[in-house]
């Protein structure tokens, strides 16, 4: 009984590695849907001035958040439909705090007190501004250095779905469509 315990034991963990390999084909695609999410660092700049985080810390939103379902967004610059889509997620979150939905807006790039001064002005309620310690964001969610936003929805600790957008041309709608899904 124990050779078979141990024979298969082995097996499952022979086997664990190629289920978590990534796939060739996809690896320099960024997340897709059904990818663990990872930890990163960021400090608060602004928003969600009662979630017990002063402004200036620096901490891991996504494992503050664990496995609750949250969107991510990753900009490399602001614009009037980033604040847009930061209002619509403002609102989302009130209204979904019975499914604990959480959202936070990653600023990276190269002048990172620019991008604190942009960040306070899109200070939500309910919705942390935060700056990446990476220029280039979180190297492990492989954001595309084409996309100026990229918007990560997680459930579970998992990629949900991905978009990536220009500054300027943000689908809110089609953002909040699958946060509205995910959450039902």
């Amino acid at each position: 009984m124990s050779r078979l315990f141990l024979t298969a034991a082995l097996a499952c963990a022979m086997a664990i590695p190629a289920a978590f390999a990534a796939d060739p084909a996809t690896a320099d695609k960024g997340l897709c849907q059904g990818d663990p999410i990872g930890a990163f660092y960021v400090t608060k700049v602004a928003g969600a001035e009662d979630d017990g985080v002063e402004a200036g810390e620096a901490l891991c939103y996504r494992c503050k958040y664990g496995s609750r379902p949250m969107v991510m967004v990753f900009a490399r610059q602001t614009s009037e439909p980033v604040a847009k889509l930061v209002k619509e997620l403002d609102s989302a979150v009130a209204a979904n705090g019975d499914a604990q939905l959480k959202s936070f807006v990653t600023l990276f790039g190269e002048k990172a007190d620019s991008l604190k001064s942009e960040g306070k002005k899109m200070a939500a309620k309910n919705v942390p501004v935060v700056v990446a310690k990476d220029k280039n964001g979180p190297a492990n969610y492989k954001l595309s250095d084409e996309a100026q936003i990229t918007v990560v929805i997680a459930n579970d600790s998992q990629v949900v779905a991905r978009h990536e957008f220009d500054a300027d041309k943000i689908d809110v709608a089609a953002v909040m469509s699958e946060v509205k899904q995910m959450l039902n």
